[in-house]
């Protein structure tokens, strides 16, 4: 459940082990910097938080106060589970926000990552993005760069850019929630419709050491262990071998097996990493 101790939410994340990721899941995200699952909210939910953002409409973060519907999403087992197999037991609340963009705004967000001053190697928080309404491409959701996530850049640097191969919009059906890691390079789109566009994200620092918190049947699998080993994104050029061994890294952090190598002709072992 969410408590408030001095205004602060605190979230207990304890769920059962059947709605933790799976190992696959995990790797995925350690490759491509997020995890869009769908279906993840009810259709009455939905609409009731749907309904509160428009009675709202006002950005920032009020919403999460406000809407007890709103809190009721994070409450739910299946969406606990992804959040505990991230960042652990009672994570820390970092901010929150609605963000909104209205209808026939036609203006797209540059190309930024949040909070990249990060001096943590491994260690990441997560932003949870909330489509409560059906939000297809030419209502402008997010754009993201998969495999961003571990190539550090600060942020106005990346403003500079316009299209980038390999770019994802994040097209969603109500009930979606995207789990990003907090360095993804990411940007709001173009709003073509009639209808204003609302998410949600919340943003969590990791409560506890983030080893070992997902579902770790088959994490050593080659199924797994080939989702890391085949991440290249062509974006990544030259330096595609480095990304390579910053998943593998990051593949290890998660696990909490420091025996794992994913990477080409064992780079971790043989540099003693």
């Amino acid at each position: 459940m969410i408590t408030y101790q001095n205004e602060t939410p605190q979230i207990d994340t304890g769920v059962e082990k059947k709605y933790l990721l799976t190992a696959k899941q995990m790797a995925r995200f350690v490759t491509e910097g997020f995890l869009m699952v769908p279906d993840l909210v009810p259709e009455d939910l939905n609409q009731a938080v749907y309904q509160d953002q428009k009675d709202l409409d006002i950005g920032g973060s009020r919403i999460w106060s406000d809407s007890r519907n709103l809190r009721a999403v994070f409450d739910l087992p299946q969406v606990k589970g992804v959040i505990q197999s991230l960042v652990g037991i009672n994570p820390v609340y970092d901010h929150s926000s609605l963000h909104i963009v209205r209808a026939h705004y036609l203006k797209a967000q540059n190309w930024h990552a949040d909070s990249v001053i990060d001096l943590r190697p491994l260690a990441f928080d997560i932003q949870a993005f909330y489509f409560s309404h059906d939000t297809p491409r030419e209502m402008g959701p997010t754009l993201i760069l998969p495999g961003s996530h571990l190539r550090k850049a600060n942020t106005e640097s990346l403003g500079r850019y316009k299209n980038i191969v390999g770019q994802r919009q994040l097209e969603a059906k109500a009930g979606t929630i995207v789990f990003m890691h907090h360095g993804i390079w990411h940007c709001a789109q173009p709003n073509f419709t009639d209808k204003t566009r609302y998410v949600f994200k919340l943003r969590l620092r990791p409560g506890q050491e983030q080893r070992g918190l997902f579902n770790l049947d088959g994490y050593k699998e080659l199924e797994v262990d080939q989702v890391i080993y085949k991440g290249y994104q062509e974006w990544q050029g030259n330096e595609a071998r480095i990304e390579q061994n910053m998943r593998a890294k990051l593949w290890r952090y998660v696990t909490g097996d420091d025996s794992v190598d994913a990477t080409f002709e064992q780079n971790l072992h043989r540099m003693s990493l």
